[in-house]
């Protein structure tokens, strides 16, 4: 059974794996905060009963971005955190087009779980562009990000009308 221990435990394993990550924004905030705010739009779309999907958007980028395995994540958080993080994993040894286009060529195939962490990265994605864009990032670059992450989350549609309606806030937002 998964607990709070877990979740826990999964929070502390992220901060580890990402310690010397920042984001891209003006702000370059630790790498730790999208990471929460992903796990926390999970948290409120599942009001808080699926742990194991809260763990996996905690880890969503570990496999992706740092030394950390699936066989690692599965060892520590189990078989199910470890399938919901590799459903959305990129696969970094491709071009980053190709990357873009899978993901949303695989996202109406997602699993529910796998949706829900889609959907709350783009949203936080979305919103860290509103609040602190990349100094280099042009209006035209931030605009095709937004369309490119409202092509991935329509995809996603269907597993969280509340989520759905955030990505939607922030999407606007950055109209």
């Amino acid at each position: 059974m998964t607990t709070v221990v877990d979740l826990a435990a999964a929070y502390h394993f992220a901060a580890v794996q990402h310690v010397d990550q920042r984001r891209k924004g003006q702000r370059a905030e630790p790498y730790m905060n999208h990471l929460t705010e992903v796990a926390e739009l999970v948290a409120h779309a599942t009001e808080g009963r699926e742990l194991d999907i809260a763990i996996a958007a905690v880890l969503h980028d570990t496999v992706e971005d740092t030394g950390a395995s699936l066989a690692e994540i599965s060892e520590r958080f189990g078989a199910d955190v470890a399938a919901l993080v590799a459903e959305v994993t990129d696969d970094k040894s491709l071009p980053k087009a190709e990357r873009k286009r899978l993901q949303v060529e695989h996202a109406p195939h997602a699993s529910r779980g796998a949706k829900l962490i889609k959907l709350a990265d783009k949203t936080a994605n979305l919103r860290a562009l509103v609040a602190s864009p990349p100094p280099d990032w042009t209006a035209e670059r931030r605009d095709e990000y937004r369309d490119w992450a409202r092509e991935v989350v329509a995809g996603c549609r269907g597993a969280s009308p509340w989520l759905e309606a955030r990505f939607d806030e922030a999407a606007a937002a950055l109209s």
